[in-house]
């Protein structure tokens, strides 16, 4: 790449203009939200109109504000008519035109700008030429050009290279921008996305699509640049449907909260799994036993049997006062109206005025004189303690959490639900000490597919009116993306497709970092939970951008010792240096040295000091004790310079420089140890340094 290329002043010019338009479609959008606010009066429907329409400005405005982000970084010249003539095309992150409304740049996610990501000097896909801007801001920089078409091949670093290297585009300003240094959030790559990335981005939107990708093959980015193509392409009706990310913790969704703003889509849902069971709260820890239960889909029949237990008939007959007498509700006719409810209603609190309905109409069929009504009976009895705790036992109405509260507080209850279905040690690790009252439980993170589960079961509570509040039903989405699904158990993904409105989903992953508590051994583990319209997709991708050749050379040794037969992405970086493995006496001591010569080599970098979780505080002390300024992931995820990261959290991360501590702890601490000491090793992005007191774990041991 160099500054000197003969149409740099040319280009610059035209990316000038480009931001001149932009500024122009802000000014007339602003122009028309004022002459919208102007007008406050009118009917209804021209209130609503007038809302809908201010709305639709202001999604407008905000598309159109880029901050820092580039406008243009390309280019394309296609063959129109004739091999002689050329139509050139500037491809952006979106669309702006002039003043007689001609296209000045086209959005990247338009059919026209598909050859600027896809084609090759083998299929160049009607190109003469591609051009890529390495862009400051406003600032064009440099220019790389691919040329096509006879006598050229498009190579840049492309098909010419031999045997099994990756075919990149666009070489130098992909290298430019991976090797440019990490902020405290995931950056979008619309500017270099490969062919193999853009085949996922515009695949079809129907149906479950599975993302296989190992460590820095940009996976989780692509996923998202997916969403947003999915909402430009087919804006109506997605973006009235809804489209929902879910993640595997807050720190991974402050890491990536800032791409899909920056490509023009900020009303998508970034969650995670927690956040979508309302009116509880969440904190607890569950033993290694008690999570993989619960995350076992028997868990859903266990909740069934728990809801069916509680729809009892009554042992004895009921008598209350009534008038000048008594009536009745037999034991047997109990029976007949739970058996009745069973039968006709599919969820459970749905029933329950149904079951009103029908003991009130048993009870004043037993009135000895024949002359009174369901109605009369209810008005009279309906407060009646013992009519109250009848109804409550038959049919009571419940929430997910009281159900599951009554459930875990009580052995018998557990084992009644949980037989045939649990043996005893997995019924025990179920139990935990009742609370006094359901609003002081703090549930754990595998609870929440429980709770999600009893709600599908129980249904909403019915209002005073006997009607369901629709706000109280499971939302469901037009399209949903999970990064790291290798990592939900069955019932979590069982969670995941209950919002899914048409099955479409984007679920990416690495089966090698598979680290839950029920790791599935192939993507088959995964789909069978996922929705099943159409038969999945899985597409690889094998090009690792992000991590240096010779940091994944030593992670790979660890992956092949914790899943044999995977394959390694091909890195396309070699790095200024290799990993440096140190052993030191005391480990907090060394990796505070670690620290300071890491941010010494990347004065503008990030740097993590990767750990075991309960180490995490130890090293945080270290380090302040040393005067060094640093930041907790839990806390402030990546924002500081410094950021000592529990290995629990930093999947999904990734750093300019990283320190692993005691690489043995956490083969040994946590769950698949040596798979979560993989992900560990493979969060760098220019230098890793390993620090240990311990033994080593034998793949990391020299040879």
């Amino acid at each position: 790449m160099t500054q000197q290329h003969p149409d740099l002043a040319d280009e610059q010019a035209f990316i000038d203009h480009a931001y001149d338009c932009l500024e122009a479609s802000r000014d007339a959008a602003w122009r028309l939200r004022d002459l919208n606010e102007a007008d406050l009066g009118g009917t209804f429907q021209a209130r609503f109109e007038r809302n809908a329409f201010d709305e639709a400005l202001l999604k407008r405005l905000a598309d159109l504000d880029l901050g820092d982000a580039a406008l243009v970084f390309g280019r394309i010249d296609r063959y129109a008519e004739s091999p002689d003539a050329l139509e050139s095309f500037h491809i952006g992150r979106l669309a702006v035109a002039d003043a007689e409304s001609e296209p000045v740049v086209v959005d990247w996610r338009a059919p026209v700008a598909e050859p600027f990501y896809r084609a090759t000097g083998r299929e160049p896909m009607g190109l003469a030429r591609r051009r890529h801007f390495a862009v400051e801001g406003r600032t064009l920089l440099g220019i790389e050009d691919e040329l096509f078409g006879e006598g050229h091949l498009g190579l840049g670093h492309d098909e010419g290279l031999a045997g099994d290297a990756p075919v990149l585009r666009g070489y130098s300003t992909l290298i430019a921008s991976l090797e440019r240094g990490r902020t405290g959030t995931l950056g979008d790559i619309v500017a270099t996305i490969q062919a193999e990335q853009d085949e996922i981005i515009r695949s079809p939107q129907a149906g479950v699509l599975v993302v296989q990708g190992g460590p820095g093959t940009g996976k989780t980015v692509v996923a998202l640049h997916r969403a947003a193509y999915l909402l430009y392409t087919h804006r109506f009706p997605l973006e009235d449907q809804g489209v929902l990310v879910i993640g595997p913790n807050r720190v991974f969704l402050r890491y990536i909260e800032r791409v899909l703003p920056s490509l023009g889509e900020a009303g998508v849902d970034q969650v995670v799994l927690t956040d979508l069971v309302p009116d509880v709260r969440f904190g607890g820890v569950d033993t290694p036993l008690a999570a993989r239960v619960k995350g076992d889909t028997r868990m859903s029949a266990v909740i069934d049997r728990a809801v069916t237990d509680r729809e009892r008939p009554l042992r004895d007959d009921l008598v209350v006062p009534f008038r000048s007498g008594y009536v009745r509700l037999r034991a047997g006719e109990s029976a007949r109206i739970v058996q009745a409810a069973r039968r006709r209603f599919r969820r459970h609190n749905a029933a329950r005025k149904w079951v009103e309905g029908e003991v009130w109409a048993a009870m004043a069929a037993t009135w000895r004189e024949g002359d009174a009504t369901a109605g009369e009976v209810k008005a009279a009895v309906r407060s009646v303690v013992e009519v109250r705790e009848a109804l409550e036992r038959m049919w009571p109405v419940l929430t997910p959490a009281e159900l599951l509260h009554d459930l875990f507080g009580s052995p018998a209850l557990l084992r009644l639900a949980g037989r045939s279905v649990l043996d005893e040690h997995e019924i025990e690790a179920l139990h935990r000490p009742r609370s006094a009252h359901v609003d002081e439980v703090r549930w754990t993170t595998a609870d929440a597919a429980l709770l999600d589960d009893a709600r599908e079961v129980l249904g909403p509570r019915p209002r005073r009116d006997g009607k369901i509040d629709e706000a109280d039903e499971i939302r469901t989405y037009g399209h949903i993306v999970i990064d790291e699904v290798q990592d939900l158990t069955p019932m979590q993904l069982r969670m995941a497709t209950r919002r899914s409105l048409n099955g479409s989903m984007t679920v990416v992953g690495d089966i090698a970092q598979a680290t839950g508590p029920l790791a599935p051994s192939s993507w088959d583990d995964v789909v069978a939970h996922l929705p099943d319209r159409k038969p999945a997709r899985v597409i690889g991708l094998s090009v690792g951008y992000r991590i240096p050749a010779q940091i994944m050379e030593l992670a790979n040794r660890v992956m092949e010792a914790a899943t044999p037969g995977l394959r390694a992405p091909t890195s396309v970086r070699v790095g200024v240096t290799g990993p440096e493995v140190r052993a030191v006496d005391d480990v907090l001591a060394g990796a505070v040295a670690a620290v300071r010569e890491l941010t010494g080599h990347l004065p503008a970098g990030s740097v993590a000091v990767v750990c075991p979780d309960r180490m995490a505080d130890a090293v945080s002390g270290a380090l302040a004790s040393a005067g060094i300024e640093h930041g907790r992931a839990a806390v402030a995820g990546l924002d500081a310079d410094v950021t000592v990261v529990p290995v629990s959290v930093v999947k999904g991360l990734e750093l300019d420089g990283v320190v692993v501590v005691e690489p043995g702890d956490i083969a040994d601490d946590e769950t698949l140890g040596l798979r979560a000491l993989y992900v560990a090793l493979t969060r760098s992005t220019q230098r890793l340094t390993v620090v240990h007191a311990r033994p080593l774990p034998t793949p990391l041991r020299p040879a």
